[in-house]
């Protein structure tokens, strides 16, 4: 079964053309990435049954848990993004009516972002069946080999020049609860 996308094969038989060394561990990086696309994609088709991107959802996840809800400021930077794309973000989800934003009384520039009922509730049912749905993607790998892919990750990761440049992994390392 080949479930590499055409560029990384043309790519893999010109370099086998070149007899260049290290072709197994070439395929190898392109498996990987190859598997993160289709990640990638199978999340984005779940998320748009529900008007969501992967933006949206990190938003209402990081909402449904602050009661109080957030500021755009706080948004931004526990999402990882810039101030201008939560607002877009934040603009569609308050179209569609998972959030309000509301001025604070004391302070009219400051502004609170809530989820709505709806919101709320797509959140929490979103989380739920975002989890069920990865741990499935996981379901054939032991707690071990689990450790082990964690591990082997983590030492690739400090090979790349975000690695290098001390730059954490973008998850914290596995530990099985």
């Amino acid at each position: 079964m080949n479930w590499l996308e055409q560029k990384h094969l043309a790519l893999l038989d010109g370099a086998g053309r070149r007899q260049q060394p290290d072709l197994d561990k070439v395929r190898l990086c392109f498996e990987l990435l190859a598997l993160g696309a289709a990640i990638d994609r199978d999340c984005a088709t779940r998320l748009g049954r529900h008007r969501l991107s992967e933006g949206k959802f990190v938003l209402l996840f990081l909402l449904l848990d602050a009661g109080d809800g957030l500021s755009p400021h706080q948004l931004a930077e526990r999402a990882g993004v810039t101030r201008a794309t939560i607002t877009g973000l934040l603009d569609g989800l308050e179209r569609d009516g998972f959030v309000v934003r509301a001025a604070d009384p004391l302070d009219r520039r400051r502004v609170t972002v809530r989820l709505t009922a709806a919101g709320r509730e797509t959140a929490a049912m979103l989380a739920d069946e975002h989890s069920r749905w990865i741990a499935t993607l996981f379901a054939d790998v032991t707690a071990a080999e689990q450790q082990q892919l964690s591990r082997l990750l983590q030492r690739i990761w400090l090979r790349t020049d975000a690695g290098r440049d001390g730059q954490p992994p973008p998850a914290t390392p596995f530990s099985p609860t």
